[in-house]
């Protein structure tokens, strides 16, 4: 088989943080996975419904062909223990082959060969033990007609039958479908040892080890008598690497002289081909001065048709959707990579080359590139998946930024690693542990963890030791002090999966790819976030002055404190600070400070260095001090209406939908009380709102706007 180079597939990094080679990842909610694990399901039914269907062959029986027998038989053999193999055909002038045998897979005896003249023979046993189990096929032609019957067939066997796990595992029923092959030979193209395909085929489909419908010796056999395919794919593979990425540098340089604020960088071996290449727009430099105080850095994919580590740094926007900030191709494997990285950082020096140190590298020179993109400017705090070299990079790259594993990051990886030792276990496991991620205490944090670790016997596990070793980078307790702009939500990790399912589809070539990632970061493609209408839910004048000023998506936040925040009870202290606790909880009291000269707020719940976001305990306090509105150094401008990237839809149509919803309300609540006099008054109602509801449901939308505004006013009532 010939692997076609023509399409770029994107992998998942497997490879598992804990450094064990053997250790990989299967990433829970991945849809590549269900699906492929959903397939395998329904090959295996499709294969068990159509052996059912199956009976013993008897004499006489015809068919329309001989292959049609053969397929028979074997389906028949496979139900019941064993396997078949063509024996035997003999042929005639007149109707060319007219008899076929089909015999037992261990008919006949071994024939012995003669030993080559080498030191140490192979003295391989066989099988064949002269069963005698057959079915003979002889052709006839009835009206002009060709058909084939049962001549002889016998079923009795000399030797055990294998059972369903085991019959599945003999030579004939194991097959390496054409995909399987393609992605083997990529796997291996890309240095991938034969065990290890197995082990990335297994968890991609979503299957048990061994459970594949083939073993790893097919897999070598395919790999070794390939190797002249793999070789010539090889050569083709590099020649359209080279040519791709060199238009991919024709594409950035075309860019940057249609937009002068177009950034990029790449570097060349020493045959001065492109061999590392990173770029950034002007919509994500400008982006960045307003949303780059915490930006995610994402390496999860690499390609592995052209051998390239992507990696790409997000923002988050006032609507709490992703902002695209930069990204970067780069061949991490290459020692031109690591040299690339060494003088970014001006050292002249080299160190043993390995895979981590490598990945530091990249990432030394990746940010050193990026910061160059966004004016120097460091970021706030960065998110990244768990990784030392990450780890280690970002404290020496930026040593004044703080460092947070995404805890999506954390729980994706929660069943690939526990399921294994705790089984029906897991999933109280589970719901324990992200107990334990949502304490606020360090000390409660770790005197929960061991209790944890106790509990399930997971303290020689080596996962749980590099969870707690990164402690201080992922459970809240270590970084509630650390802003991060709500970017830990699922809401937003969602986002950028959509977003990478978007530039990461149906690529044929990087310049389909360079395209796709400018059309999404493109702020002019971005829909216009309609301006809903916002419902105040109390009668603080805090929470109609903040809907005024913040997103929807900033003020949903701020409000539910501001709704919590009437159930909390206030105990001014000798200095002017305050105990809040909630009205039916007498335990975990919070301090809330208050600096009255300036203004100053702060509470022990650090929810504002966060998120960005007033506590439900700063606006109680704010409150009690009959403060109307949110003291302004209090309102970020990063979730302002006016830092939004793209322009609003009209806002003229705010100030009516206050009239609106008091009308509403004030007709709902008179229909309302009119309804409760009897059953049968309540019943009626309800029929011809139901009805009228129906009918302007129906009705055409002219303006988006009135179309919002309706469906948040029915979602609240």
């Amino acid at each position: 088989m010939t692997m076609k180079p023509s399409s770029n597939i994107w992998i998942r990094r497997q490879q598992c943080p804990c450094g064990d080679w053997k250790c990989y990842v299967k990433y829970e909610g991945d849809d590549q996975t269900s699906v492929s694990s959903q397939l395998i399901k329904n090959e295996t039914t499709s294969t068990s419904s159509s052996s059912e269907a199956v009976f013993m062959p008897y004499v006489g029986q015809i068919f329309k062909t001989d292959e049609d027998a053969f397929e028979y038989y074997s389906n028949f053999a496979r139900k019941n223990g064993f396997s078949i193999r063509k024996a035997r055909s003999t042929e005639s002038q007149n109707l060319g082959i007219y008899r076929r045998d089909f015999v037992c897979y261990r008919s006949g005896f071994n024939q012995p060969r003669k030993k080559a003249n080498v030191e140490h023979p192979r003295d391989r046993k066989s099988v064949r033990c002269g069963c005698d189990a057959k079915l003979y096929l002889t052709k006839e032609i009835v009206n002009g007609v060709t058909q084939w019957y049962i001549s002889q067939f016998s079923n009795v066997h000399n030797h055990e039958l294998l059972e369903d796990d085991q019959v599945r595992l003999l030579p004939a029923y194991r097959k390496i479908q054409e995909a399987d092959q393609e992605r083997i030979l990529l796997l291996s193209k890309a240095g991938f040892p034969v065990n290890r395909i197995v082990k990335v085929l297994e968890l991609e489909k979503g299957v048990q080890p061994g459970q594949l419908p083939f073993i790893e010796k097919d897999v070598r056999n395919f790999v070794r008598t390939c190797k002249k395919s793999v070789q010539e794919n090889d050569a083709l593979l590099t020649e359209k690497r080279e040519n791709d990425t060199l238009e991919l540098l024709e594409a950035c340089k075309a860019m940057a002289e249609r937009d002068a604020d177009f950034v990029y960088d790449y570097t060349t071996d020493e045959n001065s081909k492109v061999e590392n290449i990173s770029w950034s727009y002007a919509d994500s430099v400008r982006a960045y001065t307003v949303f780059g105080d915490v930006v995610t850095f994402d390496t999860t994919y690499r390609s592995i048709t052209y051998g390239l580590l992507l990696g790409v740094w997000f923002g988050i926007d006032n609507h709490g959707k992703p902002v695209f900030l930069g990204c970067a191709l780069l061949q991490d494997e290459s020692l031109n990579s690591f040299a690339w990285a060494l003088q970014v950082r001006g050292h002249n020096y080299l160190f043993p080359i390995c895979n981590c140190l490598i990945v530091y590298l990249w990432l030394s020179s990746f940010e050193q590139t990026f910061l160059r993109f966004m004016r120097g400017r460091c970021p706030q705090t960065v998110l990244t998946d768990i990784d030392s070299s990450l780890r280690d990079a970002i404290a020496r790259e930026l040593p004044d930024t703080k460092h947070v594993i995404c805890s999506w990051h954390v729980h994706s990886k929660l069943s690939s690693w526990f399921t294994p030792s705790l089984g029906s276990q897991y999933e109280e496991f589970k719901a324990e542990f992200d107990m334990l991620c949502h304490l606020e205490g360090i000390e409660e944090f770790e005197h929960q963890w061991n209790h944890l670790v106790a509990r399930f016997g997971l303290a020689s596990d080596k996962h749980i030791a590099l969870l707690f070793s990164y402690r201080t980078s992922w459970p809240l307790s270590y970084i509630r002090s650390y802003f991060l702009a709500r970017s830990m939500t699922a809401e937003f990790y969602q986002s950028l999966d959509e977003f990478f399912k978007r530039i990461l589809s149906g690529q044929t070539c990087l310049q389909l790819f360079f395209e796709q990632v400018g059309f999404a970061a493109d702020l002019r493609n971005r829909s216009k976030e309609a301006l809903q209408y916002m419902h105040t839910k109390t009668c603080l004048p805090i929470e109609e002055n903040a809907r005024s000023i913040l997103t929807p998506y900033a003020f949903n936040a701020l409000q539910h404190e501001i709704v919590l925040s009437m159930q909390y009870a206030t105990t001014e202290l000798a200095n002017g600070s305050y105990l809040v606790r909630h009205y039916k909880k007498m335990e975990g009291e919070y301090l809330v400070i208050w600096i009255s000269q300036d203004e100053q707020i702060h509470c022990s719940c650090k929810e504002f260095e966060h998120s960005g976001i007033l506590c439900r305990h700063c606006l109680r306090v704010l409150t009690v001090k009959n403060y109307f509105e949110i003291p302004e150094k209090y309102i970020l401008f990063r979730w302002r209406l006016e830092s939004s990237l793209v322009a609003l839809e009209d806002r003229n149509g705010q100030c009516n939908s206050d009239e609106y919803a008091q009308v509403f309300h004030s007709l709902a609540a008179t229909l309302l009380t009119e309804s409760l006099f009897t059953k049968e008054r309540f019943n009626h109602v309800h029929r011809e709102l139901s009805r009228l509801l129906e009918h302007v449901q129906n009705m055409p939308v002219s303006n988006e706007f009135a179309s919002n505004m309706a469906a948040n006013n029915i979602s609240e009532s």
